[in-house]
């Protein structure tokens, strides 16, 4: 039978599926393509309790061993951080953070500012647009890649072989990227070993080499990790948060009135409509009980920040765009596995909707939303593209 998270149906638009399973309850079993069960948590309190449940494990490497599988994911993709649990989390965690704190993002502003600027005059050369391939994905390429150091000329690569890794249509090429971007990162490695810079990836290396506080395929994986996850979600936030602005003219007026809105409206952007609709893989090391259900050790768990944040149990009117709703939206996470980046994030996004805000006054969708295509995904959720007339 078909997998209900897996269709192209739940990828344009998961919200219909994500309220039907939380009107029946709060977590909530759904049998996938393979004939098993996996659980969905769309309640927001079972949610944030479910993210910080040490008896929730991400340990994919000890869920699937002994498992056969038909799949050949690299490693350094399958086994990443966010596939870890404490001690060895922690221990990785401690070591990317560096590089994310709120004063080293602060550091960052201006670069962050300078290339939202020189994005914002290619657009302006022309009289229409596509956001999403035009502003979105490359402001966070570019400024992830500067900090790994990965050279202008690669950034295309990477994000081709990013993408294909949320692909839901097809495992195989999933694989295929998995091992394209493992290797690359690899091959970056080896050859920033030979000259050692300033930057996030040179310190990493320094942390394998000189203070042996990483193996080797933790270091590829830690690398693999930050440059995927360090785009793809603020690509979508972007996105999306255009997309919500500019089907409300009276919200777009506000935030043009007055920039100093704009923190409040990017939490509100990551609330309504999350970069993240699934999180990743949990699966219970012990029997647990969790929203009025009894959780069996073994069983797999999908927490969905999308459907978490617009419970209405937790936010009036969910499914609306207001900027003076409850806090606690759950795009970043809950617990120790909390987004690094999620201040970069922020930072980012706010920068991209004040450069675009002011410097395009009459910018106007040019398709219907309903018309808009979305990545076909189960994981993420970000338009593939947004046209834009950008004068009148």
């Amino acid at each position: 039978m078909p997998d209900p998270l897996d269709s192209a149906e739940f990828s344009q638009d998961p919200y219909p599926l994500l309220a039907a399973l939380r009107e029946r309850g709060p977590v909530q079993q759904v049998r996938t393509a393979n004939g098993r069960t996996t659980w969905v948590v769309t309640g927001w309190a079972q949610a944030r309790s479910a993210m910080a449940d040490a008896r929730l494990s991400k340990d994919t490497a000890r869920y699937f061993a002994g498992r056969p599988s038909t799949r050949d994911l690299a490693p350094a993709v399958s086994r990443t951080m966010l596939a870890t649990d404490p001690p060895d989390h922690g221990r990785l965690r401690k070591l990317a953070m560096q590089a994310f704190t709120p004063a080293a993002v602060a550091r960052l502003e201006p670069r962050i500012r300078e290339i939202a600027e020189g994005l914002a005059d290619s657009l302006a050369d022309g009289g229409s647009a596509d956001l999403v391939e035009e502003f979105a994905v490359p402001l966070p390429i570019a400024v992830i890649s500067e900090l790994l150091g990965v050279p202008e000329h690669d950034r295309a690569a990477v994000r081709r072989w990013s993408d294909d890794l949320f692909s839901a249509a097809d495992p195989d090429t999933v694989d295929r990227a998995s091992h394209a971007i493992s290797d690359y990162m690899t091959a970056l490695i080896a050859a920033r070993r030979d000259a050692l810079d300033d930057d996030v990836l040179s310190a990493l290396i320094a942390a394998r080499d000189d203070e042996d506080r990483l193996t080797e395929p933790e270091l590829v994986s830690l690398a693999v990790l930050l440059v995927v996850a360090g785009h793809e979600t603020t690509a979508n936030l972007i996105g999306n948060g255009m997309l919500a602005l500019l089907d409300d003219d009276a919200l777009l007026a506000r935030l043009r009135a007055d920039l100093s809105l704009l923190p409040a409206a990017v939490e509100e952007f990551l609330r309504h409509d999350s970069p993240l609709t699934l999180a990743t893989f949990r699966y219970a090391r012990e029997p647990l009980d969790l929203g009025g259900v009894r959780i069996a050790a073994g069983d797999v768990v999908l927490v969905s920040p999308g459907g978490a944040n617009r419970d209405p149990a937790r936010f009036p009117d969910p499914d609306a765009v207001r900027l003076d709703g409850p806090a606690g939206h759950l795009s970043f996470g809950h617990g120790p596995h909390h987004c690094l980046g999620a201040a970069l994030a922020r930072t980012e996004a706010r920068i991209a909707f004040e450069v675009l805000l002011t410097r395009f006054p009459d910018m106007r969708p040019t398709a219907d939303p309903g018309a808009l295509n979305w990545r076909r995904t189960r994981l993420m959720r970000g338009l593939a593209t947004l046209p834009v007339t950008l004068a009148p």
